[in-house]
């Protein structure tokens, strides 16, 4: 039963991928013959001067990471929460500037 059962599925695929191949073969006869006209057309080699690098300082100029920060301070009595933006550029160098300084109570 069991050898029966799979022998007819088997012959039941190979069916199916006969059919298949059969038709795309029809289709890539089809479409040859479409394909020829449009390779005429289409040009082979595309030749590009200049312009190449154009906006590459715009697009290096943004490679710094900006990176907000607050923290709690106490001067003396009085406890404030300060406000930092940390810029980290592409030379190692670091800058930091204080956006705002708000008393807390």
């Amino acid at each position: 039963m069991k050898k029966l059962l799979a022998l007819t599925l088997s012959l039941a695929t190979l069916g199916v991928a006969a059919s298949s191949a059969e038709a795309k073969t029809t289709e890539t006869a089809l479409n040859a013959a479409t394909t020829v006209s449009t390779n005429a057309v289409a040009p082979q080699i595309r030749i590009q001067l200049g312009g190449g690098r154009r906006g590459w300082r715009r697009r290096n100029d943004h490679r710094f990471r900006t990176v907000t920060q607050t923290r709690l301070v106490r001067y003396g009595w009085q406890t404030f929460r300060e406000t930092y933006q940390t810029t980290y550029l592409p030379n190692g160098r670091v800058q930091t500037r204080l956006i705002s300084r708000v008393r807390v109570r």
